[in-house]
């Protein structure tokens, strides 16, 4: 439509640590902008803690997605496309969209992009993405750490495990931090399967203080310090799925996507 101006807003959960960011979410935004010229692209964080950390600390301000949305409303834009870097379809997802909703009729149109692990297709293509960067070797074990949560989207990842297997990687694991499988559960199963070697890598957009800290960090409950402890050689791979390329075109797929479901709507 003549004179309509389009955005996309892209929502992230955030990060603290400035140096995964450019490799991960700053990379993302730019390649949407990149594919979609003709749209303005605006970023929106979800953790208010990690926004208020970063406005104390740094003196930088990210807006939540009610003030992007305000923002983009003053900038005279009328289509928006909402495109979260979320992994799981889980708490800060659904905030997420209770928030956009809420503006829906102050727009022309607003559509809604799929978070990472939405379809079995996303979840088939995140495997691939994620075999291809690592590739571990038939004598090691690769454990991923996702984030977990009580949402009950956080049955993807034991779902996600389990698909693992079913695509023949039986030395792929998956584990979360604060939800289930517990690194309890992925220890019994890497024992099981006899691996002595051990590769611990993030399952999280960013590879921020959960991937700092509780997995490659050196106190004693890290899951690095207790893989060690069990008698396990241990390297860590501290790259966020943001920088994989694979992850990053599934995510310009679901803008597209969305951009579609915008037009017929």
């Amino acid at each position: 439509m003549e004179g309509t101006r389009k955005a996309i807003l892209v929502v992230s959960f955030g990060t603290s640590y400035e140096e995964t960011r450019k490799k991960t979410i700053d990379r993302i935004e730019a390649e949407i902008q990149e594919q979609f010229s003709e749209c303005a692209v605006y970023r929106a964080w979800t953790s208010g803690m990690i926004r208020r950390k970063l406005q104390e600390r740094d003196g930088i301000r990210i807006m939540n997605v009610r003030e992007a949305f305000e923002q983009m409303q003053a900038d005279g834009i009328s289509e928006v496309i909402v495109q979260p870097t979320h992994v799981i379809n889980g708490i800060e997802n659904d905030r997420m969209t209770q928030d956009v909703e809420s503006f829906r009729g102050s727009f022309d149109r607003i559509a809604i992009g799929a978070a990472l692990l939405t379809s079995a297709e996303d979840c088939r293509r995140v495997i691939e993405a994620v075999v291809k960067e690592l590739h571990p070797a038939e004598d090691e074990a690769l454990v991923f750490m996702g984030h977990g949560t009580e949402h009950y989207a956080n049955a993807v990842y034991a779902a996600l495990d389990y698909q693992f297997k079913d695509m023949e990687y039986s030395n792929i694991f998956m584990g979360t931090v604060e939800g289930y499988p517990t690194l309890e559960s992925v220890m019994k199963l890497v024992e099981r399967s006899g691996l002595k070697k051990v590769v611990l890598a993030p399952f999280m957009i960013v590879a921020g203080d959960h991937a700092t800290n509780d997995l490659s960090g050196d106190e004693e409950d890290s899951w690095k310090s207790v893989f060690e402890q069990a008698g396990y050689e241990v390297r860590c791979v501290l790259k966020g799925l943001g920088e994989y390329k694979e992850i990053r075109e599934i995510i310009l797929d679901h803008v597209r996507a969305a951009m579609e479901q915008q037009k017929s709507a």
